[in-house]
């Protein structure tokens, strides 16, 4: 966790080659340097949200579609917010109002969506690799905004630059060392294996917490360390990001009940403890205060850094898609990449 970072220009291409990518469907379609140069596109964003002023006109003209064929809330709103301050016209389509619901296969909502011109789509699906298949059939760039138990690439990033901008300010700058603990139920979470790419992709160390049955077999594949002792796997890490009972996604009883769950794998103040005096408490919401975290750790003004998350979220989705509409927009550098 030391050390200097190298220059932008150093760490990745100019122009175009800097994101050669049509579409942001995972993390694990990135090489590091590109993670890294969206982490840096994403600053000036942060910058721009705590103005007064909080609009640009950088995709003014364009359309972006948000297409959620699963609920959310956090995530929609974030999305809107992004499109909106880069002046881009926002069309939100919910599952509920859209044709799939009569039958429409996916395909046909694919070449629908595509048929209306849209300068980009996001795109929400409760079907892993969804979001790729939508992609693979349209012209405009497409974002995973979330698909299934698979991926949840931009939570990742912006977790990354949550991380980031508290090690800056603690003096440091690289993930090299890091020392993050995720803890919950893996099993069912793309927030947590678009993490896991992300992080050991940066050279920190990953360690993954979960009961037995919401341990995906063969985890230390991604370069992790799993541990089923929530104490042991905290001792000592930099930070503990939480994560939900995801019971949507359950088939079946997967844990004995909530209380016997928070005894065993609830952040406490007593648990926190364990870790480094220094270390941040994260959380991708939405909480389950009382069994996953409980409240006076999750609203500890110099630990907690779940409200910051959110933050972040508005200004990485800003990158991404100022990023992913360069080419169509014709920006200097991009159009012939």
């Amino acid at each position: 966790m030391t050390g200097t970072a190298p220059s932008p220009s150093s760490r990745y291409p100019a122009g175009g080659a800097a994101f050669p990518h049509k579409d942001l469907t995972g993390i694990s379609e990135l090489a590091p340097w590109q993670i890294l140069y969206l982490l840096d596109e994403a600053e000036q964003w942060v910058t721009l949200n705590r103005q007064p002023t909080k609009h640009v006109d950088a995709l003014a003209g364009l359309t972006i579609i948000n297409a959620f064929f699963e609920n959310s809330t956090r995530t929609l709103l974030s999305f809107e917010i992004a499109g909106k301050r880069l002046g881009a016209d926002v069309v939100n389509m919910h599952a509920a109002q859209s044709s799939v619901k009569k039958g429409e296969t996916l395909i046909d909502t694919a070449t629908t969506l595509n048929a209306m011109r849209a300068d980009a789509i996001v795109i929400r699906h409760a079907s892993s690799g969804a979001v790729r298949l939508i992609a693979d059939k349209v012209d405009c760039p497409v974002l995973n905004a979330g698909d299934g138990r698979h991926e949840h690439p931009t939570q990742a990033l912006l977790d990354a630059l949550t991380m980031r901008q508290w090690l800056r300010g603690r003096g440091l700058e690289e993930f090299n060392g890091l020392k993050v603990a995720i803890c919950g139920d893996i099993l069912h979470s793309r927030v947590a294996r678009s993490n896991m790419l992300l992080l050991s992709a940066l050279g920190a160390e990953v360690r993954v917490c979960a009961p037995p049955a919401l341990m995906p077999a063969a985890i230390e594949r991604m370069r992790v360390t799993p541990f089923l002792n929530f104490d042991e796997a905290i001792d000592g890490v930099d930070v503990v990001m939480m994560l939900r009972l995801q019971n949507e996604r359950m088939s079946g009883p997967f844990i004995p009940s909530a209380r016997e769950y928070r005894h065993l794998y609830g952040l406490t103040l007593e648990r926190l403890a364990r870790a480094a005096p220094h270390a941040l408490v994260m959380h991708p919401g939405p909480m389950n205060r009382g069994v996953e975290i409980d409240s006076n750790v999750a609203d500890m003004i110099e630990r907690s850094a779940i409200t910051r998350q959110v933050e972040m979220g508005v200004a990485i989705r800003m990158a991404c898609l100022d990023v992913l509409t360069r080419r169509a927009r014709r920006v200097d550098g991009w159009a012939l990449s």
